[in-house]
């Protein structure tokens, strides 16, 4: 790995694992770019940045933060006052300003029929507490979450999702990063998560450099070279 370009710190969102960047990771390490994918817990907002924020300070050398939908709203707390984080990419991701919330956001515009499609499961955690885990229902993931992904792809993402816990989702963001960082985003036309024009509306209050794609949410799996070449483009622009 070339000591001279910085770590990409990968973060996945809701009903997705790190494997979703693996089309990602194998451009990135072909340009000899050193990467992690994290495990981001999807339990709430605020512990799940200061989980990432932890990885980010145990690197050496200047990161670039990548965040992928509620991933986007992770690595926007996260980065928050860390000198080494040069760059925030969001892939078809949220940036909220401070105090809005994925829910809030999603809605903001029409477009999203993720409601329509979720399935709630009630946990009890160990301490007693009970939480809802969401999950996209199994039939309906292909056309939701990757409908641009070959089908028997999509089956094993469908089985093998992440929950994202309800009380993530709805959590008010703070003070966000994007303010001070260079930022880039990838807004996906296809996106029935997050609807394209939330995801432009965001870009440009952030002031940020986009590209746009014709790309489901499930975009670094359906299209990882397009993510990956605009990842370098950050790296490059901030070095």
């Amino acid at each position: 790995m070339s000591a001279h370009k910085p770590t990409i710190v990968l973060v996945h969102g809701a009903f997705a694992d790190a494997s979703s960047w693996n089309g990602v990771v194998d451009k990135l390490l072909a340009h000899d770019y050193p990467v992690i994918a994290v495990a981001n817990p999807l339990r709430g907002l605020t512990t799940d940045a200061e989980y990432v924020r932890q990885i980010v300070t145990s690197v050496e050398g200047p990161v670039v933060l990548v965040g992928h939908s509620y991933g986007g709203s992770v690595i926007s707390n996260a980065a928050k006052g860390l000198p080494e984080v040069k760059a925030l990419v969001f892939v078809a991701a949220f940036l909220p300003e401070e105090g809005e919330s994925a829910v809030t956001l999603s809605g903001k515009f029409q477009g999203s029929t993720l409601g329509d499609t979720l399935r709630p499961v009630p946990v009890k955690l160990p301490d007693g507490t009970q939480v809802m885990d969401l999950y996209i229902e199994q039939a309906k993931f292909h056309a939701q979450f990757a409908a641009d992904v070959p089908e028997k792809t999509t089956a094993v993402m469908a089985a093998t999702q992440r929950p994202v816990a309800e009380a993530a989702l709805a959590e008010g963001a703070s003070a966000p990063a994007w303010r001070d960082i260079p930022s880039w985003v990838l807004v996906a036309d296809e996106d029935r998560n997050i609807p394209p024009q939330v995801q432009s509306y965001m870009a440009e209050r952030a002031g940020a450099t986009v590209m746009k794609i014709s790309a489901s949410h499930a975009v670094s799996v359906s299209r990882p070279g397009d993510v990956a070449r605009l990842i370098n483009e950050a790296a490059q622009a901030t070095a």
